[in-house]
């Protein structure tokens, strides 16, 4: 049965200001001009139906808002949605690019070797996983861990921008070279992009590496517990 058009048009607005609040984002008409935000109330009439309000508690109200997401077919191939885990307070965020197969099982990011090892590194330079607060860009398990894809990075990372607005870090650490490439939108080597002090939508970020990545180069093991203790030293002066 096809729903009431009040009822699409409730359900599209909800889902459109849940993502990206009460901003609209209309293309002009002519070729290669950009997008302009505009005022919704300027341009749309208000419905003639309730529109449901955006949650506006903490990550767990929004994880319960959110996790039955179905935007893109990563959400109908998924076990869990993996939100993200740590304290909803922290001052350093830790951003990785996707779920694996043991995130996939537990609903939980880096849970499995890598997450093990991100623990690991994190206790070498003095900090804790309560301590911090750890996510991915999507919140859904690629296929056979593939790369996250265009599309799906564009229909989640409203969802990383409301994360990221809640916990409200002093700064941000890029997981790894997809992480530190779709967050800066570069294709910058992630040895060149280590040991500066970037911004994203305003939040000083740094680079460092996968621990995945650790766990196949034994030698980087120093230099991503380095990377941590500069975060932590990094930290007391933001």
């Amino acid at each position: 049965m096809m729903p009431e058009p009040l009822d699409a048009l409730n359900a599209f607005l909800t889902w459109y200001r849940d993502l990206y609040g009460t901003r609209w984002f209309i293309d002009e008409e002519e070729e290669n001009t950009p997008a302009r935000p505009v005022e919704a109330s300027a341009k749309l009439p208000a419905p003639e139906v309730p529109v449901a309000p955006t949650p506006v508690g903490g990550l767990e109200d929004y994880h319960q808002h959110i996790k039955e997401c179905q935007i893109c077919p990563l959400g109908g191939t998924r076990t869990n949605f993996v939100f993200g885990s740590g304290n909803p307070e922290a001052d350093i965020m830790f951003i990785g690019e996707a779920p694996g197969r043991d995130e996939d099982l537990q609903g939980l990011p880096f849970v499995g070797r890598s997450g093990q090892l991100l623990t690991r590194i994190l206790e070498m330079a003095g900090l804790k996983r309560e301590d911090v607060y750890i996510a991915n860009i999507l919140k859904c398990r690629p296929p056979n861990n593939r790369d996250p894809q265009p599309d799906e990075i564009e229909s989640c990372s409203p969802y990383l921008h409301r994360q990221i607005e809640l916990v409200h870090p002093k700064l941000l650490v890029a997981l790894g070279r997809i992480s530190a490439h779709k967050l800066l939108n570069t294709e910058t080597p992630l040895t060149r992009l280590r040991g500066q002090i970037h911004r994203y939508r305003g939040t000083p970020l740094v680079v460092t590496f996968h621990p995945a990545y650790v766990l196949r180069n034994q030698n980087a093991m120093a230099d991503a517990v380095g990377d941590v203790k500069g975060i932590v030293n990094l930290i007391k002066t933001l």
